[in-house]
Parts: structure tokens; C-alpha cells; sequence
């Protein structure tokens, strides 16, 4: 079966999506929709300006589409629900886990179809567009969105099409996905960058799964380091895809560059390291 995920763009373009991320992910209110249409484009070479345009003005129209305040936090939860989910048929399947379009937000708005995280971005930004109180909830193995204050939270599931949960479901979900209690903790809301640090971690694991995607790969590890707090081990991984697609020189600096930055605290790490750029190096010749 032939590779229908797309192709990042140019050089010179994915410079410019990398520069532009930088500076939306360290602004004082990072964009959530912003983040992830730069994701987008970094993945994409067809996602052009003018895409990325029309991507946020259909999350305007959509939001134009909502009844003028809904009313409290369950009333919001429906509206979007009968909005997105049923009329607009946002939702997502199993087979949106093997797809690297679900992670992608300007293909979900398109196929209306997605990973949970994704699902809930369209909700979220449809919903803060219109004026609601509404932001993502990191369940452990399920994104979902909350609506309304501490107290009178409400969640719904946009990959089930916007269903509210009621009851026992958030720990129903919880325990399907790592068989642990639900911890109240993870009903807090999400912050933006968070949101877009576990985007960029499923699109890892997708092209973690296809050896042949590299090119996925690197580049959302490129946006990962992008980001004012990630783990110095990117560094290392950033390294070995290099080496990987055989760019030797390069991946070889990048290993002795994250040898120094361990050697204060685990030497014999550094020095294992540093003898992997020694044998990324000897490939040259």
C-alpha cells in the first residue's frame, strides 16, 4: 500500500515554519490554533500561507455558526456537540490512529476526522472563538474538553463526537487506556504548549513506527527543541535521525554537543556518546 501521508516542504520553507513556530511558541499568549497550523505546515509542503488563511477562517465560520451564548458549562458542552458532532460529523474512528493526517489540524478540519487531541483543538478553538470558558483536559491516553470553571466542570469527548460525560465516564476512560484510577489532578486545563508537546510526542510515535518516514521524525523533534522547555535527550535524538538518514557531519556535532551537556553529570554517558559521533564521522569516508 503506497505512502498517502504528505511530505514536509523546501528547506527554505521549512526554515521559515520553524522560525515562525519559535516565535508563536515563546510569545507571552502562545496560539493554540497557530501551534498546531505550523505543525501543519511543517509536515505538509501543500500547507502554503494561503492554506493556513483558510484553515483559521473556517474555525471563524464555524464559531459564527454557534447559537449567541449557549448558557452555562452543559449548555456549551451540547451546542458544540450538535454543531461539530452531528451536523458538521467531527468525530473520530480506530483507523484515525494510523493516519498522520489525524494529527495534522488542518486536515481534520477537512476530513473531520482525527486523534482525540486534535478533535478537542477544533472544539476548543470553535468554542474560545465564541466566547466560551473552555479548554483541553489531559485524561491519561484520551483528550478531552472541558467547559466551565472548577466545580461545574463539564467534559465532552469530540472523538465520540462531542459526548458529554456524565458520571463515572472520565474514570471509565481512564482506566480502559492504563488501568489506573483517575487521579483529579488530570481535570485541570491544559496548557496550550502542553497540548502541543503531546501533539508532536503521537506524531513521534507514528513515524517511531515507519522507519522509511524519518523525514516525520526529524522534523517534529526540530519543533519539539523549538519549544521553551523540552528534554535536553531531543538533542540526542535529533542526532541519531540524522545519522540515520546519513547526514553523518552533522548528526556527529549534534552527538558531541549533547555529550558535553551530560558529562557534568554522567561521564560515562558523555564518553559513549562522543564515541558514536566518532563513528558517524569514520562513515564519511
Amino acid at each position: 500500500m503506497p505512502d498517502s501521508a504528505p511530505h514536509p516542504p523546501e528547506p527554505e520553507r521549512a526554515a521559515e515554519v520553524r522560525r515562525r513556530f519559535h516565535d508563536e511558541a515563546r510569545s507571552p499568549r502562545p496560539d493554540l490554533a497557530t501551534l498546531c497550523l505550523l505543525v501543519g505546515a511543517a509536515a505538509d509542503r501543500t500547507l502554503d500561507d494561503a492554506g493556513l488563511d483558510a484553515a483559521q477562517i473556517r474555525l471563524d465560520e464555524l464559531a459564527g455558526e454557534l447559537p449567541f451564548a449557549p448558557g452555562g458549562p452543559r449548555a456549551w458542552a451540547t451546542a458544540l456537540a450538535g454543531l461539530l458532532g452531528e451536523r458538521h460529523g467531527f468525530h473520530g474512528t480506530p483507523a484515525d490512529y494510523d493516519r498522520l493526517q489525524s494529527s495534522l489540524l488542518h486536515e481534520v478540519l477537512l476530513r473531520r476526522r482525527g486523534l482525540p487531541i486534535l478533535l478537542s483543538v477544533v472544539w476548543i478553538e470553535v468554542a474560545r472563538r465564541a466566547g466560551g470558558t473552555v479548554y483541553g483536559v489531559a485524561l491519561p491516553g484520551h483528550f478531552v474538553v472541558g467547559f466551565g470553571p472548577a466545580g461545574e466542570q463539564v467534559l465532552a469527548d469530540p472523538f465520540d463526537g462531542g459526548r458529554v460525560l456524565t458520571g463515572g465516564d472520565a474514570e471509565t476512560l481512564v482506566a480502559g487506556a492504563t488501568g489506573a484510577p483517575l487521579d483529579p489532578e488530570v481535570l485541570q486545563p491544559a496548557d496550550p504548549l502542553d497540548v502541543v508537546v503531546r501533539i508532536l510526542n503521537n506524531i513521534r510515535a507514528w513515524a517511531a513506527a515507519r522507519p522509511e518516514r524519518s523525514d516525520v521524525a526529524l522534523w517534529a523533534v526540530e519543533l519539539s527543541l523549538l519549544l521553551p522547555s523540552h528534554p535536553a535527550r531531543l538533542r540526542y535524538e535529533r542526532a541519531q535521525l540524522l545519522v540515520q538518514r546519513g547526514e553523518f557531519l552533522e548528526g556527529a556535532e549534534e552527538l558531541d554537543s549533547y555529550a558535553e551537556l551530560v558529562s557534568a553529570v554522567d561521564e560515562s554517558t558523555a564518553e559513549r556518546v562522543r564515541g558514536q559521533a566518532q563513528a558517524a564521522r569514520a562513515r564519511l569516508n
